[in-house]
């Protein structure tokens, strides 16, 4: 199956420093993302139910940009990345996000992240 990169933007009212925040620590990543997760050095345990996923830390520079890539992966070029900016004029803070899925899997993978990212909206009191 062929595979597509999925690239969205998400606005805040939160600050980068916050954002940042809930994109790489547990206890802000199980109020959005997962029902727990578990790091060790670069490699993070994500639990969903009877679910586990490990990923690798590819890029992390605070409060700008955090990535990483899934285990098992056949394409090393493909990672879940979150990039914070800040929007010039109205100092709101963008999060571009970037993902890979399976090409027929693009409408459904679109609704998950909108929906994920609504919810990040509500924990990070920038919604």
């Amino acid at each position: 199956m062929k595979r597509a990169q999925l690239k969205q933007e998400y606005i805040f009212r939160a600050s980068p420093q916050i954002l940042y925040q809930f994109l790489t620590t547990p206890s802000c990543l199980i109020r959005w993302f997962c029902d727990n997760v578990e790091i060790d050095g670069e490699v993070y345990t994500f639990f969903w139910g009877d679910s586990t996923d490990e990923a690798t830390v590819v890029e992390d520079v605070e409060d700008e940009v955090f990535s990483l890539r899934w285990e098992g992966l056949h394409n090393d070029q493909e990672r879940l990345e979150f990039r914070i900016t800040e929007a010039p004029i109205t100092g709101e803070t963008i999060l571009t996000l970037t993902d890979y899925c399976d090409e027929n899997e693009v409408k459904d993978q679109k609704r998950y992240w909108d929906k994920q990212m609504s919810e990040l909206q509500v924990a990070s009191g920038g919604g």
